[in-house]
């Protein structure tokens, strides 16, 4: 089934783990004809690159359209400007703690589908956007890994996040980030489909019920395995390419570049299908 949609999607793996490259043409993929295949793969190999499609910002919108339902952004707005200049993204420096391993939503009952990112503007320097597949790092796990696990909660929260990129914030700023609030989450996901991932990154804070140096030895073991480099994949932009993951089964960051280098993505989000319990 695998070897008939990558030749209907023209897609080629970019590495055995994670990431397909997909080459169809601007016309198919807008027509909708496609949009169940490419779901498919994107579950499979939790990263799909369309190279120099160039979409606008209209034909991007209709795209995340033909694969489910738009989520909306903030205010309402159907695309987000990616990019750490204040100037073009008042709340840019929220996306500090993109620069860190997460996974969108873990603040939400519903985490969203994906997410699909398009590249407008480089940095020179940096500014790659890499992917680590948690499907197959809780696959990889041994059976003892599997069993201690199974059962662990997790406690998340956006203001973790923080301590990353602002180590002594004022107490303003914590504040303002504690207000976001926290969410206690299984560490293990049990999907729908009956695959199982890991719920990790910047936003766990502690597993409930472990002393603080035990939890986060657990939490820092996981990340550290999951990105590794049979899970990863980091993707170096062209202008025009269209990136999308299953924000379901991977976890993502940016690499560090220059905030004022004007580097600036486009981003549309899929409505969440599936509650992380």
């Amino acid at each position: 089934m695998t070897s008939a949609i990558h030749e209907k999607l023209k897609a080629t793996d970019l590495k055995p783990r994670i990431a397909s490259e997909i080459k169809l043409g601007k016309k198919d993929l807008l027509s909708g004809e496609f949009a169940s295949d490419i779901r498919e793969l994107l579950e499979q190999r939790g990263v799909l690159v369309f190279p120099k499609i160039n979409f606008t910002d209209d034909e991007q919108v209709e795209f995340t359209r033909t694969l489910g339902t738009l989520a909306p952004e903030m205010a309402g707005e159907t695309m987000y400007k990616v990019t750490l200049d204040t100037k073009e993204n008042a709340l840019a420096d929220y996306l500090k703690g993109s620069l860190y391993w997460h996974i969108d939503g873990t603040m939400n009952d519903v985490p969203i589908l994906a997410s699909i990112l398009s590249s407008k503007v480089l940095s020179p320097t940096g500014g790659n956007t890499e992917f680590s597949n948690t499907y197959a790092a809780y696959d990889d796990l041994s059976d003892e890994d599997k069993k201690e696990f199974e059962d662990m909660r997790v406690e998340h929260s956006a203001w973790a996040t923080l301590f990353y990129y602002n180590p002594e914030p004022s107490l303003q700023i914590a504040q303002q980030m504690m207000a976001i609030g926290e969410k206690e989450l299984p560490l293990v996901w049990h999907h729908k489909s009956g695959r199982k991932s890991l719920v990790i990154g910047a936003t766990a804070h502690h597993i409930l019920g472990l002393g603080s140096r035990k939890s986060t030895e657990i939490l820092v073991r996981l990340r550290d395995w999951a990105t590794r480099p049979e899970f990863t994949y980091s993707h170096k932009w062209t202008v025009g390419d269209l990136v999308m993951w299953d924000n379901t089964g991977t976890m993502h960051r940016a690499t560090p570049y220059d905030p004022a280098s004007g580097r600036m993505l486009h981003r549309t989000k899929l409505q969440g299908e599936e509650s992380f319990e």
